[in-house]
């Protein structure tokens, strides 16, 4: 069975940059990972952005990096093929380089 990872995400599309923000709370308290990204919610255009947004961020191949949930939300549900710490870990080095 492989090693994966599922990571609840809010993106926030037609923003100035594409950019990890990092971890926090949702409204209701529950960890999610931010993202910004330059691109527009149209015909899947944002949904691609993330996925190539999260694979520079972790190193990973975009094929590894699948939307679960979510296609049509902000709020969207996000699985790595990896383990959940090599994720977090590059997930939270990435939002600290880009001075989150």
């Amino acid at each position: 069975m492989p090693i994966e990872t599922i990571i609840a995400v809010r993106v926030q599309p037609n923003a100035s940059r594409d950019a990890v923000e990092g971890f926090g709370p949702d409204a209701a308290g529950a960890p999610v990972l931010r993202l910004r990204i330059t691109a527009v919610p149209d015909k899947g255009k944002a949904n691609k952005a993330v996925v190539k947004l999260l694979a520079a961020a972790t190193g990973l191949p975009k094929s590894a990096i699948s939307i679960i949930a979510g296609d049509k939300s902000r709020s969207k549900t996000v699985r790595f093929e990896a383990s959940p710490d090599t994720v977090r870990t590059a997930l939270e080095n990435a939002s600290k380089e880009q001075g989150s």
